[in-house]
């Protein structure tokens, strides 16, 4: 049997650390070697991190990354490396080096520059025009970077037909909720009609608003996964391909006879590293694999991304320490659970701001959840403060009815007290609006807004309760308290308030923004779906009014398939009507 042996290195690399990421990637090649690998594979722009965004307009940036790449393949000897980078011609490439023997023997530039959601790769790249076949070991592989492997037609075609056994894709493919399954359904779908073995390396790791979830996979000719890497976390995935199996596959498959005298293969290039036929059965023991890692469910996988998010925000950005406010309610309590898993509890401080609003059951919640959780919990009253501001004000407001204003001033006092924490301690402040808030502009400006990281800025209110559900299951016990999960969500700005004072039931509105925010769909196609106009309408305009308060916003978690921020982007000034 010939076989090649793979490993595919799922690691965290960080934007701009050129020098520390090309650390990692040597380290990681050296333990593939160790293990008898032939073939070791990093992800997209592994050199410079993913997305470098405007660091590519510097030269210096680029020509370090091009040094770095010099440097780091004169030590990769004994194993074939294939590392993402930024390559410089006449304009610069997306693109991915085959080091071979301490050399660059190859440079493949990504075809396809998606420029749609997150990405901008147009505004930076050139695309490249040609496929690229390697031979190693007698083994005929093809090379693409993340998107070119997501069309029919695209690169894997014309390799597939010009002899690639294997098709290596390497990537930064960015999580949102369902992608793994849409993922891993692609890649099934193109290995069995190409009749390849698939090796997607994936990315993991926090970038700002994105998440890389990992989860690298192998699919053979058949289309059924032979390994896939864990996800949310760094990992070695190891696995000996069957290279026979696919000229098994090919013969019993006429449809690339026909495809083969129907396709120019002028676009395709190869380069022979060398001819040796790939090794036999035989290889230096290796300890057994646990390489086919369980896929997680959907609410398990969003805890998982707003960990990882969290963690790597505010440990790339030099944190040490983070602080919350707490108020005894949901989102304050998912959000403590998550900046625990992420950073540990000593590195968290919460902090409740009770005033002579707050509910004997909120105070006794948020403290708690902070004894459950293991964090050091301050408690700052700011029933006189919001009166001094009152007093203050008092001749300002004369005749003036009380109204959302002084409910607001709250919210404002709080996020004073939190930035002030934050300046003296050099801690950052995590904020606690979820997704439907946001939509609805149900959060004030400069107060409950007023932090750096924004944890579940992107996780609709009904997947927050979920998610809370999950960790207390995970737990064995209710960390987050049971009544958290039970009571009415309330800001608890003034006497006997509720979120459905102002906003319906969660349930409904959570469908209506998902249409409209999501889906782009219209007053009518909304109306159709079974709601009330009137209450379309009123939606469809506190989220239209509510752009310049998101604007504003910290950066957060991107979970959903269209996140508010780089997914959505829409002007503030806006006369038109969705109506």
């Amino acid at each position: 049997m010939r076989s090649l042996r793979i490993a595919m290195a799922q690691m965290n690399p960080t934007v701009g650390s050129i020098a520390g990421n090309a650390k990692a990637i040597l380290e990681w090649t050296l333990k593939a070697r160790a293990r008898g690998c032939d073939l070791v594979l990093f992800p997209e722009l592994s050199l410079t991190g993913y997305p470098p965004e405007d660091l590519l307009l510097k030269p210096k940036f680029i020509g370090d990354n091009l040094e770095a790449l010099d440097r780091l393949s004169s030590k990769i000897k004994g194993i074939t490396a294939v590392i993402g980078f930024v390559d410089r011609k006449a304009d610069i490439y997306n693109a991915a080096a085959i080091i071979h023997n301490g050399k660059v023997a190859g440079v493949y530039h990504k075809m396809y520059l998606p420029n749609y959601g997150v990405f901008d790769e147009q505004r930076y790249f050139q695309a490249g025009t040609e496929a690229l076949n390697f031979v190693l070991n007698g083994v005929t592989i093809g090379i693409e970077i993340c998107e070119d492997i997501w069309y029919p037609e695209g690169p894997a075609r014309v390799q597939s037909l010009g002899g690639a056994e294997v098709i290596v894709n390497i990537n930064a493919s960015p999580f949102h909720m369902g992608k793994s399954l849409v993922r891993e359904e692609m890649l099934s779908t193109r290995a069995l009609d190409n009749a390849v073995i698939i090796a997607y390396n994936n990315t993991v790791g926090g970038q700002d608003e994105l998440v890389f979830d990992g989860g690298g996979l192998i699919i053979d000719p058949s289309g059924a996964v032979i390994a896939r890497g864990r996800a949310f976390e760094e990992d070695l995935i190891v696995a000996d391909l069957d290279i026979d199996a696919v000229s098994t596959v090919r013969l019993k498959d006429p449809r690339r006879r026909e495809a083969k005298l129907k396709t120019r293969l002028d676009g395709l290039r190869e380069i022979v590293l060398s001819k040796t036929k790939g090794r036999k059965a035989a290889r230096p023991k290796m300890r057994p694999l646990k390489q086919v890692a369980r896929p997680l469910g959907p609410d398990k996988e969003v805890f998982k991304a707003l960990v990882l998010g969290t963690r790597d925000y505010v440990k790339k950005n030099g944190f040490a320490h983070v602080v919350i406010g707490l108020s005894g309610g949901i989102d304050s309590s998912l959000v403590a659970a998550v900046a625990v898993s992420a950073l540990g509890p000593e590195n968290i401080t919460g902090v409740a701001m009770p005033s002579q609003f707050t509910s004997k059951e909120s105070s006794e919640d948020a403290k708690a959840l902070a004894k459950n959780l293991g964090i050091k919990l301050l408690t700052i009253p700011i029933k006189d403060t919001f009166r001094e501001y009152l007093r203050t004000l008092k001749g300002a407001f004369k005749g003036r009815p009380e109204d959302a204003t002084e409910e607001n001033m709250q919210a404002r006092i709080r996020g004073n007290i939190l930035m002030a924490l934050s300046n003296k301690f050099g801690w950052l402040v995590l904020t606690t609006g979820n997704k439907s808030e946001m939509s609805v502009g149900y959060a004030t400006l400069y107060g409950d807004m007023a932090g750096g990281f924004a944890v579940i800025k992107d996780v609709p209110k009904t997947l927050v309760y979920r998610v809370a559900e999950r960790v207390n299951e995970e737990a064995g016990r209710a960390v987050i308290p049971k009544r958290v999960l039970i009571k009415a969500p309330t800001a608890e700005l003034k006497f006997n308030q509720t979120d459905q004072d102002t906003l319906p039931p969660y349930e409904i509105l959570d469908k209506i923004l998902k249409a409209y925010v999501e889906e782009d769909k219209s007053v009518d196609e909304i109306v159709s779906m079974g709601f009330k106009r009137p209450l379309v309408r009123k939606v469809v305009r506190m989220v239209d009014a509510s752009e310049y308060k998101r604007r504003q916003a910290p950066p957060g978690i991107k979970i959903t398939p269209r996140a508010l921020g780089k997914d959505r982007r829409m002007p503030i000034t806006n006369g038109y009507s969705n109506e």
